[in-house]
């Protein structure tokens, strides 16, 4: 059976970024006496850096959670892909009915 995802604290990574970037010791060797991937820790430091802009208390939003903006930005997308699907669908049923009238 397959391991249970790992969770990890906002205060966690952001530690995790400051020893990254100190400077002191190579990303990896960081990863490792985390006892995370490599690749994770660049994914937050990417994060850390683009989205909050350096903000702390805007990085990492938790569990999973979207910021609000995101979340109706997602919400949107689908209400739009959904309302795409009806109208093709109509578009097809339209034509099929317009041939057998004829």
């Amino acid at each position: 059976m397959a391991e249970p995802r790992r969770q990890f604290t906002r205060e966690f990574k952001l530690e995790a970024v400051r020893l990254a970037t100190s400077g002191e010791k190579p990303l990896a060797q960081v990863a490792r006496e985390l006892g995370v991937l490599p690749n994770l820790l660049r994914n937050w430091k990417r994060q850390l850096e683009g989205q909050s802009g350096h903000n702390p208390a805007a990085a990492f939003p938790g569990n999973g959670r979207l910021p609000n903006q995101d979340e109706e930005l997602r919400r949107l997308r689908r209400e739009v892909e959904t309302l795409r699907q009806e109208r093709d669908f109509l578009k097809k049923t339209a034509a099929y009915f317009a041939r057998e009238s004829r």
